[in-house]
């Protein structure tokens, strides 16, 4: 996507062909800066923070992070070291234990000696097959909103409903599910996306509204507790969002409140759909409510905020009474039930074991899968 007319990846080798470069996402929406990471420590920091964020570019910097992690020290006890400090920075997102998955099945196979270059190879290989993969879920995604617009009167608007962000700032490029909004506004079909604020870390009203001015594509940032009653009045034609972790049988854990919005999207008839790329799906686990681990995040996130004061400059206050306690779950489960389906890059799935596994057999291994659901 570009960038006041620069077209720009979410994260790419810096000049030196070594460090890796990432747009800042905590100076959002009043900064745009770039930040280089110079080894391991840089790419978990990033990771943690939430410099970086979104399951798919999680996983892209966890790639290059054990690449800067082999041209430090190939041998297997730091590469595996750097393993366990980037899995540990955020527990919830699948693509970040199968990216580090993947470098490690390419680093072990090499000798030490050729280890640096595989890891490179292996992280921009990543990096480029994410952008295609969502380049697919857009497409996929397109015919949905094609269908809603065919039952429209000519040149009415399709409303569509987000929830945090699930653009191309979460990913390498394109987004998962802005995709098809991208691809519907510049195939001349009027969509106009409600964009929920996403509270505690307003990710919607920082980053989904910020990409959705640079591409100009009309949209609206609403209160997170708004969503229901624009189903009620029929002013929303369907709800789109992303995953960090879908389970094998169709559960969907994404950020904190998307949970409400199916819901409410279910009560009024609104088709609720979660646009993924296939890494986000996690085979081993069946059962979103029992088994997918939810971060809680510093509860500083909920009891401060930051934005842009009257003078021009960034500044953080605090909005809850000093000594009252905060809780803060950055994720919930939405039940497979409540979801109308998943865009993937294979296709518009139905949220079952049978359909997803039926989409991506080499990944559906049935002997795994049963030995992992029949512990404890």
């Amino acid at each position: 996507m570009k960038v006041d007319g620069v077209p720009y990846r979410t994260i790419w080798l810096d000049d030196d062909g070594w460090s890796v470069r990432i747009i800042d996402q905590s100076r959002f929406p009043h900064r745009f800066e770039t930040l280089r990471l110079g080894d391991v420590d840089d790419a978990a920091r990033a990771i943690r923070d939430m410099q970086v964020r979104g399951a798919p570019l999680i996983g892209a910097t966890a790639a290059y992070g054990m690449a800067l992690a082999a041209r430090a020290d190939p041998n297997e006890d730091n590469l595996a070291a750097a393993y366990q400090l980037l899995l540990a920075t955020r527990p919830t997102a699948v693509n970040l234990r199968w990216a580090l998955d993947e470098m490690t099945t390419a680093l072990t196979r090499n000798r030490p000696a050729d280890r640096e270059q595989v890891a490179y190879a292996r992280a921009a290989e990543i990096c480029d097959e994410d952008v295609e993969i969502n380049r697919a879920i857009g497409r996929h995604g397109l015919e949905l909103i094609r269908r809603i617009a065919d039952l429209k009167p000519e040149g009415e608007r399709i409303n569509i409903l987000t929830h945090c962000n699930a653009g191309w700032l979460a990913t390498v490029d394109w987004g998962t599910a802005t995709a098809p909004i991208y691809m519907a506004h510049d195939a001349g079909i009027p969509v106009h996306v409600w964009v929920d604020e996403t509270r505690p870390r307003n990710q919607g009203a920082s980053l989904t509204a910020w990409e959705m001015r640079g591409h100009g594509v009309p949209h609206t940032v609403i209160p997170d507790n708004t969503g229901g009653h624009l189903m009620q009045h029929g002013m929303v034609d369907m709800v789109i969002v992303g995953t960090d972790r879908t389970t094998a049988t169709g559960d969907v854990c994404n950020k904190i409140g998307t949970y409400l919005k199916a819901l409410a999207a279910h009560d009024n008839g609104v088709p609720f759909y979660v646009a993924l790329p296939s890494p986000t799906i996690d085979f081993t686990i069946a059962d979103g409510l029992a088994e997918i681990p939810i971060e809680e995040r510093s509860g500083d996130e909920v009891a401060r905020i930051t934005g842009l004061n009257a003078a021009g400059f960034i500044d953080t206050v605090k909005i809850v009474p000093e000594g009252s306690p905060v809780a803060n779950y950055a994720f919930d489960v939405t039940p497979a039930r409540l979801v109308s389906g998943l865009v993937t890059e294979r296709g518009v799935i139905a949220p079952n074991r049978d359909a997803i596994a039926e989409a991506f057999p080499e990944r559906a291994n049935p002997i795994a899968l049963q030995g992992a659901l029949t512990v404890g």
